[in-house]
């Protein structure tokens, strides 16, 4: 491999928000944030919204996530009565 060419490729923890779980695996991804892990070593942490263990389609539960009232405003703008 060429030198000076490649990002810097470390171990990172992904921490998903909405089911608080967390993984560690190698990524480009950095963080200013640090956390502790079960090995004793600091790792960057990356916060994440989503993941396998939070996503409808791994989960195979069906969420319907509306935020700001999206789906109640398209209704009003496109499902006017004739």
């Amino acid at each position: 491999m060429k030198k000076d060419i490649h990002p810097d490729y470390h171990f990172v923890v992904f921490w998903d928000m909405s089911s608080d779980y967390k993984f560690l695996t190698r990524s480009t991804a950095t963080s200013r944030e640090t956390i502790v892990w079960e090995d004793g070593n600091t790792y960057p942490v990356v916060k994440v919204d989503i993941s396998s263990k939070s996503h409808p389609f791994y989960t195979g539960k069906k969420v319907i996530v509306d935020s700001a009232g999206r789906v109640d405003k398209f209704n009003k703008r496109y499902n006017k009565k004739k």
